[in-house]
């Protein structure tokens, strides 16, 4: 298979743990596959890896393993809902979580051999603002911030969003609002965000919508299952497909897998720079 498609990257961050950012990254990637997109997954909690879990899979190798020139980025994948690819971290490894600037540049050189077998890739990083972190949403094409309407999270979120534009020299940020009792509290909560964004920062921040609070999500990470496979009519399957729909009309880089080559190239050259 020969694609010439330009590889769309998006890294999905928050300022802080807690805020679903796994879980707009995993449903925003199945919604994209429904959609009829060859996704591929990137647990970039290269510490505290969960995607795996979160969807029940069973995983025998794992990023690490490709570090260790004992498996190559295709042999570590596994496949998810609706035919997603996911590239799974190592759990609880502080090797992992702290890597140097070879591994690190290593990881990232091994995507050039998938080039050819995606449209989009999805990078789901830790949360917080370590190197890791910057690194990763830094390289991609697309900055997706999750942010709820706790203080905790508006404050790490533009901390976050401080963080790279200082230091990456990143000014565009898409927003997405998580866990809102009503579309208005999205809006009012991106607002909250904004206001202190535009008074203090040289951004842009772009409203993404929102993904509403909804028991289904609950018991569908109880059950291991994405809520788009476990409750595919719930209100949040419904917002995340909407979610979708609009990344998938963001603009995309205009030559042949280009931004995957520039997503490897951009992070090799900013390890280091957070």
């Amino acid at each position: 298979m020969n694609s010439v498609n330009p590889v769309q990257v998006v890294a999905v961050t928050g300022g802080k743990g807690g805020v679903g950012k796994s879980n707009v990254s995993v449903n925003m990637a199945i919604a994209l596959a429904e959609q009829g997109k060859r996704v591929v997954l990137l647990d970039a909690d290269l510490g505290l890896a969960n995607l795996d879990i979160l969807l029940g899979l069973s995983v025998n190798k794992n990023i690490s393993d490709v570090l260790a020139g004992e498996a190559t980025l295709s042999d570590v994948m596994v496949e998810g809902p609706s035919g997603i690819k996911i590239i799974p971290a190592s759990s609880g490894t502080q090797q992992m979580a702290n890597l140097g600037e070879i591994e690190h540049a290593g990881i990232i050189t091994a995507f050039s051999e998938l080039a050819d077998y995606m449209d989009v890739l999805i990078v789901d990083t830790a949360a917080g603002i370590s190197k890791t972190v910057t690194s990763f949403v830094r390289a991609s094409q697309e900055a997706l911030v999750v942010v709820t309407d706790e203080p905790t999270s508006i404050a790490d979120a533009y901390a976050l969003i401080k963080v790279l534009e200082r230091d990456c020299r990143l000014n565009r940020f898409r927003v997405v609002a998580n866990m809102v009792r009503t579309p208005k509290e999205g809006q009012m909560l991106f607002n909250k965000l904004a206001k202190v964004a535009d008074r203090f920062l040289d951004v842009t921040l772009q409203y993404c919508g929102s993904i509403p609070m909804d028991d289904a999500v609950r018991k569908s990470v109880q059950r291991q299952k994405a809520v788009l496979e476990a409750y595919p009519r719930s209100k949040a399957a419904v917002a995340y497909r909407s979610l979708a729909q609009k990344v998938a009309t963001w603009p995309l880089p205009v030559t042949p897998k280009g931004n995957l080559e520039f997503f490897v190239e951009r992070l090799v050259q900013g390890v280091g720079v957070a």
